[in-house]
């Protein structure tokens, strides 16, 4: 069996809206579903596989039954399992937030830092994100805006719609606005420094923890720049590469591939339904659903209609 469906991990933080259940299918008790953690390894959410002889396995689990083998050469460099991929359901607007590069977090937080990247699956007619500064800023000028609460007047709001495609490198400072909803691939990380949460109470009735002194340590204060540099690739760095696929059904009804023996392969399913065809095996699949597809297990077809991002791992230089 090469062709794993996995259940995500599944947040209902108090910024959610119920779009993942009701539009994506997603399986939950709660009102509220903020986040689905879609392809995880990661101890505070971990995907498990649904369905075949697997079924019931984490991820994780059974990547260490199996061996790294299954993540590709490509995957060699790294310590853990390299990336998380989340769908984000922004009912209300998310915390001013930054992530620190990899030698900070495993310095001060044991674990990786965060680059990520935020592909819009839809968009409130004015949604925006916020995307780093909007003009260099010193520290003073930054500590001083924080405690203040006057931080969002030199941050560089960017409207977004269907489509669009922000990466966020670590140092960052952004925040994804209300009435967005988002497929985000990043690096295996769970470290967030919130910088401003608009006084908002968490379900004991306290303000959610800020970390002003880690942001002020970790933020790049300067505008953050967008450019192409990953063309034909929709991102495309040092953790991960994704790229999009979409078929119509009508002149393209179908997608061949190879898995190679460098890296395994995502397919996380945006929209459509259809078949994914692998060694001779075939997995329906639909909106909302997520598959992992072990490094060497050749070539793979996906029919029918859809849209899709595939997220694979590259070689790179040491």
């Amino acid at each position: 069996m090469s062709i794993l469906k996995l259940k995500p991990g599944c947040k209902d933080y108090l910024w959610g809206g119920s779009k993942l259940i009701r539009e994506y299918g997603k399986e939950y008790a709660g009102d509220v579903l903020a986040e689905t953690w879609e392809l995880s390894c990661h101890p505070d959410g971990p995907s498990v596989i649904d369905g075949g002889e697997y079924a019931g396995w984490t991820l994780a689990e059974y990547i260490e039954k199996k061996g790294k083998a299954v993540l590709g050469s490509s995957c060699s460099r790294f310590q853990d399992f390299p990336i998380l991929i989340k769908l984000i359901d922004a009912k209300d607007n998310l915390s001013i937030q930054v992530h620190p590069d990899n030698q900070y977090a495993l310095e001060n937080e044991g674990q990786y830092g965060k680059t990520e990247m935020w592909y819009v699956l839809d968009a409130g007619e004015d949604a925006f994100l916020y995307y780093g500064f909007d003009k260099e800023i010193s520290l003073e000028e930054f500590s001083g805006r924080i405690q203040e609460d006057t931080l969002t007047e030199v941050l560089h709001a960017v409207p977004v719609q269907k489509g669009d495609v922000l990466f966020i490198e670590a140092g960052t400072i952004h925040a994804i606005g209300k009435d967005i909803l988002i497929a985000e691939i990043q690096q295996n990380s769970n470290v967030t420094y919130r910088v401003y949460d608009y006084g908002r109470t968490g379900k004991d009735g306290k303000k959610r923890e800020l970390h002003i002194e880690k942001a002020l340590a970790v933020t790049n204060r300067a505008p953050a720049e967008r450019d192409g540099k990953c063309y034909p690739h929709v991102a495309d760095c040092d953790y991960f590469t994704v790229d999009k696929l979409n078929l119509d059904g009508k002149i393209m009804q179908e997608m061949t591939g190879n898995v190679s023996e460098a890296s395994f392969l995502s397919i996380l399913i945006l929209d459509g339904e259809g078949v994914i065809v692998n060694q001779g095996e075939k997995v329906e699949y639909k909106k909302g659903d997520s598959f992992f597809m072990p490094a060497g297990c050749g070539s793979y077809t996906v029919k029918g209609t859809c849209d899709a991002l595939i997220t694979t791992v590259s070689e790179r230089e040491a």
